[in-house]
């Protein structure tokens, strides 16, 4: 009997692909099946778009399987189900044949992630299926990079929420946390303004899309995308800054703004 591959949960990153860890190229370059999801079975892989400037083809003589897979962008588990489920039997049939399996995940791979369902039901389907999850550079790490922000300090305290679930306890959420960080905004973007306006955190909101691409957008005014539809790629993240480091005890708020410009920031249209 064979014994079965392994399983890999390899994050790519945000976009940029010299974010890539050295451990993600390595497994991505060594797995025997290269596992890629997308949206559409016509659509191309946001993930091997990522890693395709660092792993470029296989390499002869060893070749590597590049298998597409489709999960819909869809909050219908109905529909979503069932490509869960073919992606798994497609995944399986590979591991009972005793090969490795990289499944790339932009981001990182216990974020928001589809290799979540896939690791589940994975283990589910092979008791003792040796699973490794490889972190991956997060866009909740990666906006703020780019748009200059901390993230958070000393005291503070971050809520990550997915906005396109619905944002009807931003209220709640703005008021009891010090950093909030949207994301995949969607079609909430109105609902976040008039959310953010109410509360007096308008001038501390910061709206990035595809952070570390080439298309990177940001709009420190949202005033200026309150009436957009944001891409699954767009974040909205809240600042408050009125509680600052263990080094410095408390201070005043910094003012709307301090968090700067970052060198190669493009303007907002």
């Amino acid at each position: 009997m064979t014994a079965l591959g392994k399983l890999y949960g390899v994050g790519v990153g945000p976009g940029a692909p010299d974010l890539l860890t050295l451990r993600a190229v390595r497994v991505l370059e060594s797995a025997d099946v290269l596992a890629l999801p997308r949206s559409s079975d016509f659509g191309a892989s946001m993930a091997y778009r990522i890693l395709e400037p660092v792993l470029g083809k296989p390499r002869e003589p060893r070749k590597q399987e590049r298998l597409l897979l489709t999960f819909p962008m869809s909050k219908d588990p109905d529909r979503v189900r069932p490509h869960v489920d073919a992606a798994i039997d497609k995944i399986g049939e590979r591991l009972s044949r005793g090969l490795s399996v990289a499944f790339a995940t932009e981001g990182d791979p216990s974020l928001f992630s589809t290799f979540v369902y896939v690791r589940r039901e994975a283990l589910r389907r092979f008791p003792g299926l040796e699973v490794e999850v490889v972190p991956g550079v997060t866009s909740v790490t990666a906006v703020p990079a780019v748009s200059g922000l901390s993230l958070a300090d000393g005291q503070e305290r971050i809520a990550i929420l997915p906005a396109t679930y619905g944002v009807d306890d931003l209220t709640e959420v703005l008021q009891r946390f010090d950093t909030v960080v949207l994301m995949k905004i969607g079609s909430e973007m109105p609902k976040v303004t008039e959310a953010l306006t109410r509360a007096g955190l308008l001038d501390r909101a910061v709206f990035v899309s595809k952070a570390t691409m080439p298309e990177q957008r940001i709009v420190r005014d949202l005033r200026a995308a309150q009436g957009e539809r944001g891409d699954c790629f767009a974040m909205v993240v809240v600042t408050r800054g009125e509680r600052s480091g263990l080094l410095v005890g408390e201070a005043e708020a910094s003012p709307p703004g301090a968090f700067g410009k970052t060198l190669d920031e493009p303007e907002a249209p």
